[in-house]
């Protein structure tokens, strides 16, 4: 229904003239809702509903979220969410809350003028169903607004007067009666955990004094639920459902701090809980008094300043003066002690199915349980990882069984992980071994370690970052594991397949690790570093160096796009974001005519879990490739998420997503992928691309290629580049280069293989681990033999500077054993 008021009155001090900017800013010397025009009657935000007359109506609440501002070629969306502000309006109803949804040039003025914590008053709005009720638990209904009619009227609240409050947010009252053009940096409200009332929408701040790891529910999503407690001594039970696991938040032990945004507030068995709702986010921080303040989160992008930081800071003095927090954590498997639940830090060396409902877990944590362990006999060919270590290793290994729900993650486990199990139980005495075979007896007089299923008392296994102060300590006790007993290991098959890559010693002891050659003809003879930094630029140098160090030091980070036409470089989106897009364009799919050159059909696509039924997505081919037999060849595909094209890009030759906009078929906004094939993504442009689906010409080609995709959409192909940056060094000086148009040479792969290709990312890995080895020292780095080109640049001040980049140089391994030469 749409809501016919017009606002034509005269614009006053303070505003913006609507047909300049729907988006007024309300004088700060005026209260909220004292210069909205009178002709406007509020309702509340529990009334709304399609059957509402919304003719002169105005809805009132404060911005408790804003989304990200989508830009589509037709179009901007922005989507908010704001709460009533005076809650005995409706004190009896727990809608409180409404999604708004802005289009146009509304939502691009509403981005760049407006915060979180801002009051708005909204007319000229029109009413439909909200699609996700049944996840966010919100409001039933959705406003939006688009249009002449449509206009926002903006206050902004004074600071809070409780000095008491240190989480209390600092907001300027200083208002400027003209639109910043700058996105404002949000500021956010926190709530202490004894003043929540039902029915709200807020931030909040705990120490966690218990909680479990995500498990899977009934529906999509996952699980988890913890309980924190602040300065108030209020413990407020949360429940968390996201469907991704990263989503959730990273707690690793009792007395953790986690930071979450927008919870709602509501009564549960007498008690205020909390529960996570539209736009929900959680940043985790280690709840040790001294300890890097370093959030926790899966996010790119989130907001942390220094009142944030104090905060932290005093919830962890204030925690280490309670009685919240166990004495002993964790426990070491030299003081496990039988029929004991413990929470066990160890590295995971192997693991290996038992069977459908259990798995065994290899781990080790540097120290000797006293007592005799469990041995357990495995089918070599049934483990991932090591099959047999050395003796002395062996008595420091426990064996560990999962069973149930901890299957799943189990399976996900990687040997070499460092992890944590929560209510791990010790149990003594006479036990048959699961999937015990004939070749093993039951097991007397030992100790097992079990993982029982569900997730009681915090029962689970996480993985444990590596910058985790407990992997440090971890990884400083198994180094002191004696040199001397690793040597003892006497070497199988399976092993000698895991060290086939270690290099050959040299006849004096030194290992050869690997070399470079130079497939230039410049005819010039080494140099120093020292030489190389007094010469002018615009010259080519060989220089025989070590390599110090490099970054990115996560090498995925490395791998970049480039746009040949406005030689821009970018970092390749995140699944997480590209998953928004998908999702957002899928939601927002409307009515559309098929363009008059394809033919529409549907596809299903399979799901995951045993009985859910198949879903039907529309897809549009081409006419002409149908009537050539190609009907996997190109396939426009309409509402899908990007699980989803994903699963469907392993039977279609090229898959490209579109979305209705106008009533016509358009691309995703291009932070998304145009195009799959099979494993490969590829991203156009933004800046250079001029998209619109069109029909590929393929009279005489024989394969349909990225290519001819692109330039038929009109898209500026973006291209997979590497680009790092290395700090070399010689006996004279260091220099820092770039390695990037000829890093595929130098690494012998090309870019577009690592973006798509595990075995190419480990092949840079092991290539930068052999010149750059991890806590090696610089006797065991080889000396490499490089050309070098240097040039004028400037840098992000715009200042012009000399660069430095490897250019015709190859990393190669040696054929012979002979020691290589020292340095110039």
């Amino acid at each position: 229904m749409r809501c016919t008021a017009a606002i034509n009155s005269k614009p006053s001090e303070g505003k913006i003239n609507r047909h300049i900017m729907p988006v007024h800013v309300l004088s700060d010397r005026a209260g909220p809702g004292a210069q909205v025009p009178a002709h406007l009657t509020r309702i509340p935000i529990s009334h709304i509903s399609t059957s509402t007359d919304c003719s002169n109506k105005a809805v009132k609440g404060k911005v408790v979220h804003k989304g990200q501002l989508v830009s589509f070629a037709s179009d901007d969306i922005l989507k908010i969410l704001i709460q009533e502000e005076d809650s005995q309006l409706n004190a009896s109803s727990q809608n409180l809350s409404i999604s708004v949804v802005l289009f146009g040039a509304l939502a691009k003025d509403f981005n760049e003028a407006v915060s979180e914590g801002d009051v708005v008053v909204a007319s000229g709005f029109t009413v439909e169903k909200s699609g996700s009720v049944h996840k966010d638990k919100l409001h039933p209904f959705n406003l939006l607004l688009s249009g002449d009619n449509a206009c926002l009227y903006v206050s902004r609240p004074p600071p809070p007067s409780d000095p008491r409050s240190p989480l209390a947010n600092k907001r300027s009252t200083t208002l400027s009666t003209e639109v910043s053009p700058r996105t404002k940096v949000p500021k956010y409200t926190y709530v202490q955990l004894g003043d929540l009332k039902a029915g709200s929408v807020v931030n909040v701040y705990g120490v966690v004094v218990f909680f479990k790891q995500p498990f899977k529910s009934r529906g999509t999503d996952y699980c988890s639920s913890l309980k924190i407690t602040d300065q108030s001594n209020q413990k407020i039970s949360c429940t968390i459902f996201c469907e991704k696991l990263a989503d959730h938040p990273k707690i690793f032990q009792i007395g953790d701090i986690v930071r979450m945004h927008r919870v709602k507030t509501q009564f549960f068995n007498g008690s205020i809980t909390l529960v996570n709702t539209f736009g929900f986010s959680v940043v985790t921080f280690d709840g040790t008094m001294g300890g890097a303040v370093e959030p926790r989160t899966s996010s790119r992008s989130f907001h942390f300043d220094q009142q944030d930081r104090q905060t932290v800071e005093e919830l962890r003095s204030w925690a280490a003066n309670q009685t919240i927090l166990p004495p002993i954590p964790t426990i070491p498997l030299s003081a496990v002690q039988p029929k004991a639940y413990f929470d066990l830090t160890c590295q995971l060396l192997a693991k290996a199915p038992m069977d459908t409902t259990c798995t065994l877990l290899r781990v080790w944590d540097g120290t000797r349980c006293p007592r005799t362990l469990l041995k357990v006999i495995v089918e070599p060919n049934a483990t991932e990882g090591p099959t047999s270590f050395s003796k002395e290793k062996e008595k420091l290994i426990a064996n560990i069984f999962v069973y149930d729900n901890h299957v799943e993650v189990a399976r996900q486990l990687k040997p070499g992980a460092f992890l944590r199990i929560y209510n791990l139980r010790a149990i003594e005495g006479t036990s048959k071994v699961p999937g015990l075979t004939s070749s093993q007896s039951e097991e007397v007089d030992h100790l097992a370690f079990h993982l029982h299923g569900g997730t009681a008392y915090g029962r689970g296994i996480r993985v444990l970052p590596e910058n985790s102060p407990d992997v440090q300590e971890l990884k400083r006790t198994l180094e002191a594991f004696s040199e001397d007993d690793r040597d003892e290991l006497e070497l199988n098959n399976s092993e000698l397949l895991e060290v086939w890559s270690t290099p050959p010693e040299s006849a004096d002891g030194e290992t050869v690790k690997c070399s470079t050659e130079r497939s230039c003809s410049h005819n010039t003879q080494p140099v120093t570093l020292s030489k190389v930094k007094r010469d002018n630029p615009g010259r080519i140098h060989h220089v025989r160096v070590q390599l110090k160090s490099y970054e990115p030091l996560r090498l995925h980070q490395a791998l970049k796009l480039y746009c040949s036409k406005c030689t821009s470089v970018l970092d390749i989106p995140d699944d997480e974001l590209v998953a928004g897009l998908f999702s957002e364009a899928s939601r927002d799919s409307g009515p559309c005519s098929p363009p008059p050159w394809s033919l529409s059909g549907q596809v299903d696509v399979l799901r995951d879990s045993p009985g859910s039924v198949n879903r039907a997505l529309t897809v549009h081919l081409s006419s002409q490739l149908l009537s050539e037999g190609k009907t996997k060849e190109l396939l426009f595909l309409m509402g899908s998420t990007l699980e989803e094209t994903c699963r469907l890009a392993a039977g279609y030759q090229n898959i490209v997503p579109v979305r209705s906009s106008g009533g016509h078929l358009a691309l995703l906004n291009l932070s998304a992928p145009f195009l799959f094939r099979g494993r490969r993504r590829y991203y156009g442009c933004k800046r250079c691309s001029e998209a619109a689906v069109r029909e590929p010409s393929v009279e005489g080609v024989e394969v349909i290629d990225e290519k001819i995709i692109a330039e038929a959409l009109g898209v500026q192909l973006l291209q997979f580049v590497l680009l790092m940056k290395l700090e070399l060094q010689d006996a004279t000086d260091t220099l820092d280069v770039f390695l990037w148009r000829d890093a595929e040479l130098f690494f012998s792969v090309s870019a577009e293989d690592v973006a798509a290709n595990q075995e190419a990312q480990n092949s840079i890995h092991q290539t930068m681990d052999i010149l750059c080895p991890p806590g090696g020292s610089t006797g065991e780095r080889p000396w490499l033999d490089l050309c070098l080109t240097s040039y004028r640049a400037k840098d992000d001040k715009g200042q012009n500077r000399t660069c430095y980049q490897i250019c015709q140089t190859t990393v190669t391994k040696p054929s012979s054993t002979q020691s290589e030469p020292g340095p110039p």
